[in-house]
Parts: C-alpha cells; structure tokens; sequence
C-alpha cells in the first residue's frame, strides 16, 4: 500500500496539470465557438478516438505502424552498435566511415524516403529501412562515447596483462558503455515511431500515418488529433518497456533512476 502511496503523489501534481490543461482546452472551444475542423473540442477527440477502436481501425494499423518502428530500431540499433565497435577497435575506420554517416544523417530523412520507397517498394522494407536510418546515429553516436570513455589506468593494466583488443572491448569497453548505449537507444525509441511515420506519409496503405492522411484529406481534425494520441501513446509505451529494460540491465548504475535525461558518467 505505500508503494501506491507513492506512486500517486509522485503523479499527482502531473496528472492535475493535465487535467486543467483538457479543462482548460475546452472551455475555450465551447467559449469561443472555435470551428471542429480548426481545433477540435477534448470530448470530439475522445468519441473519435473510442469510434475509431470500436471500428477496429486504429489496433490493425497501430500494429503496423508498431511493428514498422521495432523492427527498424533493431535494425539501426544493432548497425550502430556495430559500427561503434569496428571504429573503436580499428580507429582508421573513423576516419573514413564516419565522415560519410555524419553526411547521410544531415539529409534530412523527408527527402530521402520517397527514394527508398521507389527502390524498396510501398512495402514494410521501405519503412523498416527508413526507420532504420533515424535510429542508426544516435545509437552510434553514443555507444561510440561510451567505448572511448574508459579510464586510461584500467586499459593501462589490461595491456600489461596482455590483454587483445577484443578482450578489452568485451571485458572493459562494453560494459562501460552500457548506460551510453540506452541514452542513445532511448532516443532513437522515439525517432523510430516518427521514422515509420514518414515513411507510411510518402507511400503506403495501411499504418497510422495512412489513417491520419485520410483524416486530413476528409479534414476530420478530430480523427487526426485521436490518432497523435494513438501515436503519443504507442512511443511511451515503447520508450516504458525499454526503460524497463535498461533498470535490469544497469541495475548497478544509479543514474539510470534519474530518468532518461541523465548524463551517463564518463
């Protein structure tokens, strides 16, 4: 019971923001008349929300759209992890990978999807690689800084032990970067679910951006505000579940019950 306790004074005071904020919200459309198809009322966005479930639109597509973003994750996650790894342990990669990623991360991921849909189809690949291409550089940027953060008196000790380089990264180097690594994952969570969004706004027939681009174009702006809430719940979810992960993979490390914003330790 005072677990609970706790739990519901921890979320009081944002649950009662919350609650003034939607109050608030619609006391101004009812006040001003403000029109539905320029900013919708709380309660139209809830019926469009519970009509659009009852229908059995929103849980297919979601599902879509959710499997899209993990698969793509995954993807980016394990190409930047290994990209992370080749260019620590043989630093004359760096200089000739890294500059060409650094590049393809600058092209902003809206203008390259329309190619990757030509090249890969209107089908899932195209989004899982899109999504892929928004996960792979934070992940890479992190665990890079997490691999290169070891303290110079503990690689001193394991060279004298005559240690290889891959003893160190697996002994030394990767355990170090582990909360490195979740602050870019927890990042690229999110990009994931935007990353599949965009790739299902350019081509697609099925997802949540297939749904919202329908609403749009019907300029129901309810059913579009239901569906960022569809969208807004789906990412905390994603971002809970690897939250939840992390505590029990990092158990030892105390900054990872500090929240995501954290700085891992150096």
């Amino acid at each position: 019971m005072s677990a609970l306790l706790r739990w519901i004074r921890r979320q009081a005071v944002p649950l009662l923001v919350f609650v003034l904020f939607i109050g608030g919200w619609e006391a101004i459309i009812r006040g001003f008349a403000v029109e539905s198809f320029l900013v919708p009322a709380p309660s139209a966005v809830i019926v469009a929300l519970l009509r659009g479930f009852a229908q059995g639109n929103y849980l297919g597509h979601a599902g879509v759209t959710a499997f899209q973003a993990v698969s793509g994750f995954l993807l980016g996650g394990a190409l930047g992890i290994a990209i992370a790894v080749l260019v620590v342990v043989f630093p004359a990669l760096e200089r000739i990978v890294y500059p060409y990623i650094v590049a393809l991360q600058t092209v902003p991921k809206v203008a390259i999807a329309p190619l990757i849909v030509v090249w890969f189809g209107f089908g899932m690949e195209s989004k899982i690689i899109v999504v892929a291409l928004v996960s792979l550089f934070p992940v890479l940027v992190n665990m890079m800084a997490g691999l290169k953060a070891v303290d110079q008196d503990r690689l001193d000790l394991l060279a004298s032990l005559s240690a290889s380089r891959w003893q160190i990264l697996r002994h030394l180097r990767f355990p170090n970067a582990l909360p490195f690594l979740f602050a870019g994952l927890n990042t690229a969570i999110v990009f994931a679910v935007i990353g599949a969004i965009v790739g299902e706004f350019v081509g697609s027939n099925r997802g949540i951006g297939f749904l919202i681009l329908q609403a749009n174009f019907a300029l129901d702006i309810a059913a579009t505000f239901a569906l960022f809430v569809v969208l807004s719940v789906m990412g905390v979810a994603l971002h809970s579940v690897l939250q939840s992960i992390q505590r029990r993979a990092l158990f030892w490390n105390r900054t990872v019950e500090a929240g995501p914003g954290a700085t891992p330790p150096a």
